[in-house]
């Protein structure tokens, strides 16, 4: 025994001889470390990845026009490259990691940041600058509502706010010292946390179904490319690639090719390859972006912010222009991706450019660029608005050589591409389609609405740049601020569109700020409390009321004014019953020639199957080949009969259908004029749909 309790007491050599569970005790501890950490840095390695990724793809989808690769070879070539590059960065991240330690080991926690660390500032300027923003906030609210409200007043005051907030911030960037780190890491409670979020969103997107007519173009080209393994350099919705292109050419843009490639490699239809694989994949990414920035951006509470931004997506949809609209119900489409998780990335990227200025953070601009013309032409508008934003306010602290470096990085490929393509590929100029043009009132009311959410969304658009953390993410938030509100001065925008020959897209121009992070910047307000569970009670409150205010004075997601059908399973995002008959039709032993059937069923065709060529995929489109020209009146003539609206005689509709060579007609049996003309026009009756969505179907005789 005396043996036993010296041993058991003595400061000696521990028994080499190990008990057990003793050695497993540092191991799982060693394993519980690096499952923590990889959950802290998860969204950080989705989200970059994915951009890189992309990034690529896109680069070699351009490169593809050289060797006029099809876009399934294009695409195993991606998928060769990405093993590749995640082998390399998995072997490099192991050789730089320390032993013993990881990167969510050795972060700060963010902790709240009180209102003393930040430099004193002017008080009177300070007052002035909330003064102002809580007039530009109200009377842009309200205006074009009942009250009648000059958009002269909203203008002023916002320029007037903006230019003193970026001010106030330049001072406090000047005056106070460099935080050190520039902003915490994310804990792994937080990161799970936003996962968590993210994965919830993705779920959902497989039950709500937003039917937009775009789809027929965004969707349809990428079953055009899918059915064909090819890449349309021409019109495929009214003719076989031979046609014009639309003004939407030359096609930059590799989204609908990368959704188009992949269901050719996997062997799925290229609808459900998007809506049921990529769009589960693409909300999860838009969540983690959103959740990133607003975890740089936030001085304090950031969960709290990321869960009000994300209420605010989805309870403020209901307009075709509400960001919450496109977010999940329009992400797939390549501009939805683009203001969901392109803007608030760039924000971020640049702020981590300006804060280190690291070859990782120029590298992911580029990428990110790269994404974002890969998505959609409007970022060749977008970006220079919003890199021009950053880098004035970077400017106004002597960060020029920073902030033109950023600029090149971001600008060169988007610009450069699209210069490249138009001189190679050339393509038409849209005419008519940039005839419809939004003054900045409008703007405003339909993206920043109007009303009591109105109100608040210019509280988050001039009051940002005082909520954000400190120096870069302030500094960048007032560049944003002052950039829109210069735009949002009447005749800015006309004077922008005859400059550039643009109109229907300037209303995006909104787009430019990380609204959502924004919002959420709302309630992390430092409140004077005596204590710092006072003052978290505070901003769990305004996060309360921020929420409760969205919940009571907007349209949801899933309401169907927001053109959203909820249901209760995995679905397209198109109505059942017009894709149940655009499926019966393909299904027909139809003869030669285009199908002329009621336009909501020559819409959807196109996304079902490239095989059926439609008389009128969309009316809207015509617009690129002139309404007035004998290609525009035929469809549009048998349109309307087709869906009773009109009721032409024989002798006006033979003519067309002969010119257009419609060897199928579709019609409800509801359309009795149709029903009872078409058997005079040499087609005869060979099939019937029963209800619901009952219809007859005439081939052509001969």
């Amino acid at each position: 025994m005396a043996n036993v309790d010296s041993i058991a007491v003595a400061p000696a050599e521990p028994d080499p001889t190990p008990r057990p569970g003793q050695a497993s005790r540092p191991a799982a501890q060693g394993g519980l470390s690096r499952v923590r950490a990889l959950v802290a840095v998860a969204p950080a390695v989705l989200t970059d990845g994915a951009v890189i990724a992309f990034a690529l793809f896109t680069v070699l989808y351009h490169l593809a026009f050289l060797g006029d690769l099809r876009p399934s070879v294009t695409f195993r070539i991606w998928l060769v490259a990405c093993v590749v590059l995640a082998v390399v960065a998995v072997l490099r991240a192991r050789r730089r990691a320390p032993a013993g330690s990881t990167p969510a080991d050795s972060a700060p926690a963010a902790q709240e940041e009180p209102a003393s660390a930040r430099p004193a500032a002017d008080r009177r300027l300070l007052v002035g600058v909330l003064v102002a923003a809580a007039v530009a906030a109200v009377s842009a609210g309200l205006a074009n509502t009942s009250v009648n409200v000059s958009w002269w007043i909203p203008a002023v005051s916002g320029l007037l706010a903006a230019v003193g907030g970026l001010l106030l911030v330049r001072q406090a960037w000047l005056n106070g010292p460099t935080p050190t780190p520039a902003a915490p890491a994310p804990t792994p409670a937080q990161s799970a946390y936003a996962l968590v979020v993210s994965v919830l969103v993705g779920i959902s997107s497989f039950f709500m179904a937003r039917n937009t007519p775009d789809d027929v173009y965004y969707v349809g080209k990428s079953v055009w490319i899918a059915e064909r393994d090819l890449i349309p350099l021409n019109d495929f919705l009214f003719s076989e690639n031979v046609l014009p292109s639309m003004g939407s050419q030359p096609p930059i843009p590799s989204i609908e090719v990368f959704d188009g490639a992949f269901a050719n490699v996997i062997g799925i239809h290229a609808s459900s390859a998007l809506w049921f694989v990529l769009l589960p994949i693409m909300a999860v990414l838009a969540v983690l972006a959103l959740w990133r920035l607003t975890h740089r951006w936030a001085p304090r509470r950031p969960v709290l912010a990321f869960t009000v931004a994300i209420a605010y997506l989805y309870l403020v949809a209901g307009g075709d222009a509400a960001l919450g609209t496109f977010h999940l119900p329009r992400l797939h489409e390549g501009k939805g991706m683009f203001v969901s998780a392109v803007i608030p990335l760039m924000w971020l990227y640049l702020t981590e450019w300006f804060d280190n200025r690291s070859r990782r953070s120029l590298l992911l601009i580029v990428a990110l660029s790269i994404t974002a013309i890969g998505l959609t032409n409007t970022a060749a508008i977008i970006l220079p608005m919003l890199v021009g934003a950053a880098g004035f306010a970077m400017l106004l602290v002597g960060r020029w050589k920073a902030a033109v470096v950023a600029a090149v990085a971001a600008l060169a490929y988007p610009i450069g591409s699209l210069v490249v393509s138009r001189l190679v590929l050339g393509g038409m100029s849209a005419t008519g389609a940039d005839d419809a043009f939004f003054d900045a009132a409008y703007t405003y009311r339909r993206t920043l609405l109007f009303g009591v959410v109105g109100v608040i969304s210019g509280l988050a658009l001039w009051c940002g740049a005082l909520l954000a953390r400190r120096r870069t993410p302030a500094l960048l938030a007032a560049g944003a601020a002052l950039a829109l509100s210069v735009l949002f001065v009447p005749g800015v925008l006309e004077l922008l569109s005859a400059l550039s020959g643009i109109s229907v897209v300037l209303w995006r121009v909104p787009w430019l700020l990380a609204l959502p992070t924004l919002i959420g910047l709302l309630c992390t307000v430092h409140v004077p409390a005596p204590t710092p569970a006072l003052r978290r009670a505070a901003s769990g409150g305004i996060a309360v009321l921020l929420v409760a205010s969205f919940a009571l004075f907007a349209t949801p997601m899933w309401s169907p004014k927001s053109w959203v059908d909820v249901h209760d399973r995995p679905t397209w995002k198109l109505p059942q019953q017009r894709q149940a008959i655009a499926f019966w039709i393909k299904g027909l032993d139809r003869p030669q020639g285009l199908l002329l059937a009621p336009k909501t069923i020559m819409r959807t065709t196109p996304i079902v199957t490239s095989e059926v060529r439609v008389v009128l995929p969309r009316d809207f489109y015509l617009v690129e080949y002139d309404l007035n020209s004998q290609f525009a009146k035929d469809r549009l003539l048998l349109a309307g009969f087709a869906d009773g609206a009109d009721s032409p005689t024989p002798a006006e509709l033979t003519p067309a259908l002969d010119r257009l060579d419609v060897g199928t007609i579709c019609v409800y049996n509801g359309n009795r004029y149709a029903r009872e003309t078409v058997p005079q026009l040499g087609y005869q009756e060979f099939a019937k749909r029963k209800a619901p969505g009952a219809m007859t179907c005439f081939r052509r005789i001969g």
